[in-house]
């Protein structure tokens, strides 16, 4: 199935495309992106906030399917307080963090954490005091350090800036990943939000998936469902694309659904119910 859904589109039509989840929701998970997807991306991120009107939706969807879960580049713990819900499950940092609903403490891959130290050494000595004064932000992840110009008087030459940074970073051996305007600096180990999607349903007997995501990321997920498919783990898998002005091309060409921005993303959740 291959579709493409815009705001135009009639009610029907979502509903439709996702009844292969929510004809049995009992045996089916949900799964989203935060930023950009649940929370409208804004000029800094620490101010990012999920709508009250998106996460009552979330809420009833969290009493009805069998597994919800939040996925995002952010801590696992940082999202959960941003959403809000503990009844659901969180991965964070790109898969590399598990917090299963209730739990106090992620489970963290134990290859990842063992480079924490070299990714810190690697932030503090490539990040000086000209990227601060071109307000390049960096953000502290442990094993993943982050790189955002949003924003910056001259994104331009902050971009330019990061770059190569990225540089020096792939020279020194470790792995670069860009998202939107920001470049993450990682160990040079598998890691994705497909690895912790996996690690989330891998034990569970469902019947279908579904997940939502904007960003480069999110390509990630959409393979780790549909490896579970090929698997024989999942019958079926949903993977939908949030349009937006800095939407990645391959994005909308990988998923099966497109919304429009975080509001699409709201109707779908209605349409879930």
């Amino acid at each position: 199935m291959r579709a493409i859904l815009v705001p135009v589109s009639p009610a029907a039509t979502l509903v439709e495309a996702l009844e292969p989840v929510s004809s049995d929701p009992g045996r089916s998970a949900v799964l989203l992106d935060i930023d950009g997807t649940l929370a409208p991306i804004v000029r800094h991120s620490e101010d990012a906030q999920v709508p009250q009107a998106t996460r009552t939706l979330l809420i009833e969807i969290a009493r009805r399917y069998r597994v919800v879960g939040c996925v995002s580049g952010r801590r696992a713990g940082a999202a959960r307080r941003m959403v809000a819900i503990g009844t659901i499950a969180y991965i964070g940092n790109h898969g590399g963090e598990l917090l299963r609903p209730g739990a106090t403490r992620p489970e963290i891959d134990p290859e990842l954490a063992r480079w924490t130290e070299r990714v810190r050494s690697f932030a503090e000595r490539a990040y000086t005091a000209e990227h601060q004064r071109m307000r390049v932000r960096h953000e502290d992840k442990e094993a993943i350090a982050a790189f955002h110009w949003r924003g910056a008087p001259d994104e331009q030459r902050a971009a330019q800036a990061v770059r190569e940074l990225a540089e020096r970073a792939q020279a020194e051996g470790f792995a670069v990943h860009w998202g939107r305007k920001v470049l993450e600096v990682r160990p040079p180990v598998t890691l994705g939000k497909g690895v912790g999607i996996v690690a989330l349903l891998g034990a569970d007997s469902l019947q279908g998936a579904l997940y939502v995501g904007d960003d480069t990321t999110d390509l990630d997920a959409f393979r780790g469902l549909r490896e579970l498919v090929r698997s024989g783990s999942l019958a079926h898998a949903i993977c939908v694309a949030v349009s937006s002005e800095e939407e990645p091309p391959e994005l909308a060409r990988e998923a099966d659904l497109t919304v429009d921005g975080p509001t699409g993303v709201r109707g779908l959740l209605e349409a879930l119910l």
